[in-house]
């Protein structure tokens, strides 16, 4: 269906003359969502291997926008005035010297790690182990604004018919998510536990393993939420339910998950999450957002040949399977989007917790002014 539909509709721009000056929005101080302001300033110019993004959408993501924001972000130090904007898609303006992967007016999408490419793990194409790792929208400006200057090894191209807020959502998720399955091991029936399935992520990575042939159990604390995800896994569950490990492994025959993903660092969920867990299972975790510290039984591990893999982000690898799965039909969870305008109000209704999936930003001519 969204092939027959114009580029404008999907939400892109055809790439315009450069101007000396661009609008963003940004923050001079740290604090609550009114701090997000326009502002004119110099348009970046694309160095040696880099691009510059005529920007049409951007995700918004806790870590990297609604803490880095209110100054509480736990591994980056960001200096305001500052430019958010992490995982983005938009239509090449210009390329810098030696480019020649990608053509001026090619819709893309960006993937925000920024890797050293010099070190032992970039070499062995593992670039989100990579000590000197940073990030578009935190370490250096990001695409809260018209314009942003990035690698072009971050960029992809986007197929045909996707739209921009659709790519945008799909850039970093979708290949954090192939990393994780990729990691874990996933096959095609195997039993997949997603907590915070309705997390930006947590959605994701359960659309992905689905989509990939698996039998997805998600989970939400909340009952709205269980609702509204149901039509989307083959069972959902409240973690915090006192049969909560009972009902996983009647849904799986008695023998567990094979597979359960953990981005909540939570002590009580971790617990579940491992009681839930079939021998020779696998446990990955890509963030800690609800606490960190956990208890772990080692002699339960080496006994039930259990794994426990931290994925920081996704790698080029995960990059081309994740838009390999998308030209085969898999698409990321978007809640909404708002105008860039209107950036205020998007990060208010997150840090609400109302969103299921992503929330993006569009950044057209049109949405400065919405």
């Amino acid at each position: 269906m969204n092939d027959t539909l114009t580029l404008s509709e999907l939400g892109w721009s055809q790439a315009m003359p450069v101007t000396a000056t661009m609008r963003a929005m940004l923050f001079r101080r740290f604090g609550p969502p009114e701090v997000l302001e326009q502002a004119t300033v110099d348009t970046p110019s694309p160095g040696p291997g880099e691009v510059l993004v005529q920007v049409a959408a951007v995700g918004i993501g806790r870590l990297l926008d609604l803490t880095a924001r209110a100054g509480n972000h736990p591994y980056v130090r960001i200096d305001p005035p500052h430019i958010l904007g992490a995982d983005h898609a938009g239509t090449v303006a210009a390329l810098g010297e030696g480019v020649d992967s990608v053509r001026v007016g090619d819709r893309v999408a960006v993937i925000p790690p920024v890797a050293c490419g010099r070190c032992s793990y970039c070499a062995e194409g593992r670039e989100e182990v990579c000590d000197g790792l940073t990030l578009i929208g935190n370490h250096r400006p990001g695409a809260y604004a018209q314009y942003c200057a990035v690698p072009a090894r971050n960029v992809h191209r986007v197929p045909d018919g996707i739209p921009a807020a659709m790519a945008a959502s799909l850039a970093l998720l979708g290949a954090v998510a192939a990393n994780q399955m990729t990691q874990a091991g996933l096959r095609p029936g195997q039993w997949v536990l997603v907590q915070g399935a309705s997390s930006a992520l947590g959605s994701t990575t359960a659309a992905y393993a689905r989509h990939l042939g698996a039998k997805v159990i998600a989970t939400s604390r909340s009952a709205d939420k269980r609702a509204a995800m149901a039509a989307g896994a083959d069972l959902v569950l409240d973690t915090n339910a006192p049969d909560f490990v009972k009902r996983v492994r009647e849904a799986t025959g008695g023998r567990g998950v094979d597979i359960a993903v953990d981005n909540l660092g939570a002590p009580d969920v971790w617990d579940a999450t491992l009681d839930s867990l079939a021998r020779g299972g696998a446990v990955v975790t890509s963030g800690a957002f609800l606490g960190g510290k956990v208890g772990i039984d080692l002699r339960r591990v080496y006994s039930d040949c259990h794994r426990i893999i931290g994925v920081r982000t996704g790698n080029p690898a995960a990059v081309a399977e994740l838009w390999t799965q998308v030209e085969k039909g898999f698409r990321a969870v978007v809640d909404r989007t708002f105008p860039i305008a209107r950036a205020a109000d998007a990060h208010r209704y997150m840090e609400d917790d109302n969103s299921l999936g992503r929330v993006a930003l569009t950044v057209r001519p049109q949405d400065w002014d919405a």
